[in-house]
């Protein structure tokens, strides 16, 4: 009885210790908290209504994350994430987008196809109203369904985790209106090399996309960007 009782009070505490990861790492990742920012147990404890306990613990695994620098007798200070870090990510995400895009076009259901076209579709129809917030989200949608449709779960994880860390980045390129249309046109691409099966052409059309978006950051203050939070 005790037994059970110690294993359901160890599983609801890492319960509790992920919510409050995952809080301060979005608030981290949409700029709520800015490089330089310290994280304050009791603060952060007080706001999410829980205790210092969850907040530390969730504050050690954000250093290993790399998001959080613990400084000895000083505290938790937030590092976030640098312009290179940005650029390391999308070298690394074209490949494995590549990668994702060619085990797709073997793996991929009817119902996942449909919906990939539903999202190019309202991608679309959204760019003709000017709604850019939506294209952002279509955007991201296509890109979430292309992972689940490669069939690995581990390749989906560590993509839709890029995927988080560059949210910001990835709003300011896709409601950028010059980029907008010629990146759901590369969408229709991929989209249609996964739909013949040609393996070799969806991993060529989606690692150009990300290349093409590599490309397109140009046009952006970087640093800034990142300074920036999303509402």
């Amino acid at each position: 009885m005790q037994d059970k009782q110690g294993h359901k009070e160890s599983r609801d505490k890492y319960s509790l210790r992920g919510k409050v990861f995952d809080k301060i790492r979005e608030d981290i990742l949409k700029g709520r908290y800015k490089k330089g920012d310290e994280l304050v147990e009791c603060t952060i404890g007080k706001e999410l209504g829980v205790s210092r306990t969850p907040v530390r613990e969730a504050i050690r695994q954000l250093e290993l994350e790399g998001l959080v620098q613990l400084i000895p007798n000083k505290g938790a200070f937030v590092t976030g994430i640098s312009s290179k870090d940005v650029m390391d990510m999308y070298q690394i995400r074209a490949k494995l987008e590549g990668l994702c895009a060619a085990m797709a076009a073997e793996n991929i259901t009817k119902e996942q196809l449909e919906e990939m076209e539903e999202a190019v579709y309202l991608s679309d129809f959204h760019a003709d109203k000017g709604n850019y917030e939506q294209v952002c989200q279509q955007d991201g949608r296509f890109h979430q369904l292309l992972y689940q449709a490669s069939g690995s779960r581990i390749l989906a994880h560590t993509l839709s985790d890029f995927h988080e860390y560059l949210q910001r980045v990835r709003m300011a390129s896709v409601k950028f209106r010059m980029r907008a249309r010629p990146s759901n046109s590369e969408h229709k691409t991929i989209l249609e090399a996964i739909r013949t099966k040609d393996t070799k052409r969806a991993e060529e059309a989606a690692y150009l996309h990300i290349r093409n978006t590599m490309e397109n950051l140009k046009n952006f203050d970087m640093e800034k960007v990142l300074r920036e939070e999303i509402k």
